[in-house]
């Protein structure tokens, strides 16, 4: 197995651009056509060389929020278990591994450029909920309620078929069987029992249009490389889920020296196992890795 010079892998959980690529390139997760245009545009517009790279990926998936695609990014979307819309985003330069992320913002549209904002004018990678919020508003970002009617007919929707389907275990009352306010069953309870695979509380997921993530990978004529991902998360999670469209390794990571990935699934597991990061410490380690078993080139 070689070293790869200039390919795309389209992996189960994930997209990559290897290093050495030799043109401009945008690509992500799904058909969002008006997101990949944007970001093109952006990379190639007359001057973009200093950030044109994180600017596409900002610009992209900016559009992408605004687009409110699939209903899984930008507001409107995915109500959590008290009926509201969190955002989670993130970017990453590949040129010197800086990375800027919010989780779980609060009352804010503009998920990644927020997330731009604390990469260009702080030290730190993430801040959260309503304190990403009050870091946004002192940037110039808008105060905004993020919540929709067809958010507001999915919550109570939901609330209606006793909040099925949820992400509740050993609890009482019985997660599968009825909404909170739940307290928890103690070790050794026999109700206290891991949920079986055909569990109607979790029917239906994952799936399209009850969670998802754009994670953008894009590279310009140099080489250089950016990464970004944003996300509404998953569709009636508890309050205060943090999924892993703001976790550089997870939705999205960048490289320049080894390339780019971006990720779409079920956050929560990918939070476990950094999808991005792994494929990063595969091409690192080429010949150890068995990436031709799970991935395809074109």
């Amino acid at each position: 197995m070689t070293w790869c010079a200039s390919s795309v892998l389209l992996c189960t959980c994930c997209i990559w651009i290897c290093h050495g690529q030799a043109v401009p390139l945008v690509i992500n997760t799904w058909p969002f056509v008006k997101a990949t245009a944007q970001a093109w545009t952006t990379l190639t517009a007359p001057g973009s060389r200093n950030t044109g790279v994180l600017d596409a990926v900002e610009k992209g998936c900016s559009a992408c929020e605004a687009e409110q695609c699939d209903f899984t990014v930008g507001f409107g979307g995915s109500p959590d278990e008290d009926g509201e819309t969190t955002l989670d985003a993130m970017i990453m330069s590949g040129a010197d591994m800086d990375v800027g992320s919010v989780c779980d913002l609060r009352h804010v549209k503009h998920a990644i450029a927020t997330a731009r904002a604390v990469m260009d004018y702080t030290t730190h990678t993430t801040l959260s909920g309503l304190q990403a919020t009050a870091f946004a508003l002192e940037m110039g970002l808008k105060l905004t309620n993020l919540s929709t009617p067809a958010s507001s007919h999915s919550y109570y929707s939901w609330k209606e078929a006793r909040c099925q389907p949820n992400f509740r275990q050993h609890v009482s009352p019985k997660a599968s069987d009825a909404c909170g306010p739940y307290q928890p069953i103690e070790e050794g309870v026999s109700d206290r029992s891991p949920r079986p695979a055909d569990d109607p509380a979790q029917r239906g997921w994952p799936s399209s249009g009850n969670h998802d993530t754009i994670a953008m990978v894009a590279i310009d004529a140099d080489g250089h490389i950016a990464a970004g991902a944003s996300s509404n998360g998953a569709s009636h999670k508890v309050p205060g889920r943090v999924g892993d469209a703001c976790v550089a390794g997870g939705a999205a990571y960048a490289d320049d020296e080894v390339g780019g990935c971006g990720s779409t699934g079920d956050g929560d597991l990918h939070l476990r196992f950094q999808p991005c990061y792994q494929a990063s410490l595969c091409y690192t380690s080429f010949a150890k890795c068995q990436l031709r078993n799970t991935c395809v080139y074109v």
